[in-house]
């Protein structure tokens, strides 16, 4: 009886951590879209200033963007995807550039 009450304990215990283990939030991949106006120059900018790349790094991404049309430059949650997008919106239509910045499911 004492084996079954114990077995019984460390069940339940099992359940309720599995219940509280925090969910983790879906994440969001940030996608820059080529255009054939934005200047590479002002591509690297961006990826600099608002995902904090160095040279090497943007320079590779913005080539990726170039040849393939598309290029992730990061993945973050919801929330934080959706500032970024937005200030690259606002960077690119400030400079009077049509650079298009998109966020999807990761």
């Amino acid at each position: 009886m004492t084996e079954q009450k114990l077995e019984a304990a460390t069940l339940k215990l099992k359940q309720r951590q599995e219940k509280s283990k925090e969910k983790i939030p879906p994440l969001y991949k940030i996608l820059l879209l080529n255009d054939d106006y934005t200047p590479m120059e002002f591509v690297i900018e961006v990826l600099i200033l608002f995902f904090s790349m160095n040279q090497e790094q943007a320079t590779h991404v913005m080539l990726k963007i170039h040849t393939e049309g598309v290029g992730v430059c990061g993945v973050y949650t919801s929330d934080i995807a959706s500032t970024k997008v937005n200030q690259v919106i606002d960077f690119a239509i400030r400079n009077k550039h049509p650079l298009k910045c998109v966020m999807e499911k990761n």
